[in-house]
């Protein structure tokens, strides 16, 4: 029993059934995405920071003229003040969507993960050009993250692709799904695909960081899959979190799974944006470097790398040029441990804050080392070169792997000349 034995079917389209996930600030690339796509897959970008995402690979400069517009504000713990320009959104999301779509060579998809908790100080508004935005530039689907979603569907219903762009939900409880499933009834627009997440997967998790070991992802799966019967709605499940062999996809397959989305093992690809150094730091990992913490503004609990810089930042908030998460009237629980630590703070002493970090500027600067639980195996997907680092396969590597592997084998990248 193998991946390739199935396939996804999501309206008239026909896909190999393996989703790589959005993982931002871009770590799932472009390049990673139509991977996916050119193999005949789903691959998803991210729409975290995009602005800042355009100013790295275009030469723009949506950061630098926020940053100017509020240059008065900087040292201002209070940030209401501080918005984004809707039309410089729109624009950042456009130009970013359009390049990635506008390369698709495949049979495949390319996907949008939107988190709900970008609030940006202006949540329903941002949200709603976000998502306007994407469908304007040719998104294939936009799947809904990082939140309960219950209005999402409500910013986009008069949009002209709301019913001809898929739209997808990521949920971590039959409890979460009921409730975003009862307005897009009321809207007569139910879902194309749920994204069902377990406790083991990467970045902002749906669980408490005391009990999240409490669950495990097929429990979840099949209370899904069977409330889902009962309520004779026939919308393809898509696990994530922890699938890290193809067998494991297969078996969720045989399970009634309609794809799998796997995230973990692509991290280190060498199409992802992550740099070379910090994909040594994840193949070397032990499970003990791995923790769940409440480090992120977001509120959420997220599972990392315990050796992420972001987690020793004591810098000023960066509201001014980023500010992506802060919430509506200008608030941040970072903001808010920074000044605390200002105050506090002896003189002479080295500033110390610790209990929440500034997750915009740790994202952005790839010093947010968010993985999932699996990621100290990655190390048995690879080869180890003469120098003691380790080879970077390619995406197609992995994701060929994970369509035809078999008995939980993992076939290796093939070596380099100084493997």
């Amino acid at each position: 029993m193998i991946v390739d034995n199935f396939r996804l079917q999501l309206g008239k389209q026909e896909y190999v059934p393996l989703v790589i996930g959005g993982m931002g600030v871009n770590i799932s690339t472009t390049e990673l995405a139509l991977a996916a796509e050119r193999l005949g897959g789903i691959g998803h970008i991210s729409d975290a920071e995009t602005g800042y995402v355009c100013d790295q690979l275009f030469g723009t400069s949506f950061v630098s003229t926020k940053r100017k517009r509020y240059i008065d504000n900087i040292n201002n713990p209070d940030k209401a003040k501080v918005l984004f320009d809707l039309g410089e959104v729109a624009e950042a999301q456009k130009k970013y969507i359009e390049h990635t779509v506008s390369q698709k060579t495949g049979k495949g998809a390319i996907f949008l993960n939107c988190m709900e908790k970008l609030t940006m100080n202006n949540a329903q508004e941002t949200l709603k050009v976000r998502l306007a935005a994407a469908m304007d530039a040719g998104i294939d689907g936009l799947t809904l993250a990082a939140g309960l979603n219950l209005r999402t569907l409500d910013l986009i219903q008069d949009h002209p692709r709301f019913r001809d762009v898929k739209i997808g939900i990521i949920i971590s409880s039959v409890r979460a799904l009921s409730i975003f499933l009862k307005r897009a009834v009321r809207l007569q627009r139910l879902p194309e695909y749920i994204i069902v997440e377990g406790p083991l997967a990467g970045g902002h998790l749906g669980f408490s960081p005391d009990d999240w070991h409490t669950f495990d992802l097929k429990t979840i799966f099949n209370e899904v899959i069977q409330f889902l019967k009962q309520e004779n709605l026939a919308i393809p499940v898509i696990p994530a979190g922890g699938i890290f062999t193809g067998t494991d996809a297969a078996e969720y397959l045989a399970a009634g799974a309609s794809a799998v989305q796997v995230a973990t093992r692509f991290t280190i690809s060498k199409e992802a944006g992550l740099p070379a150094k910090v994909k040594q730091h994840y193949i070397n990992a032990t499970e003990e470097d791995i923790v769940v913490n409440m480090a992120s503004t977001t509120g959420y609990p997220m599972r990392m790398l315990i050796q992420s810089p972001t987690l020793d930042y004591t810098m000023r908030p960066n509201c001014e040029g980023l500010g992506y998460l802060l919430e509506n009237g200008g608030k941040c629980s970072y903001i808010d441990a920074y000044q605390k630590a200002l105050e506090s703070r002896k003189s002479g002493e080295k500033l110390a804050i610790g209990e929440k970090t500034c997750l915009c500027t740790g994202m952005a600067n790839y010093d947010c080392w968010t993985c999932g639980h699996m990621a100290y195996r990655l190390k048995e997907t690879t080869n180890r070169l003469h120098d003691g680092s380790w080879q970077l396969p390619a995406a197609e590597d992995i994701f060929l792997d994970y369509q035809f592997s078999r008995d939980h084998q993992i076939r290796l990248p093939e070596p380099e000349e100084n493997a």
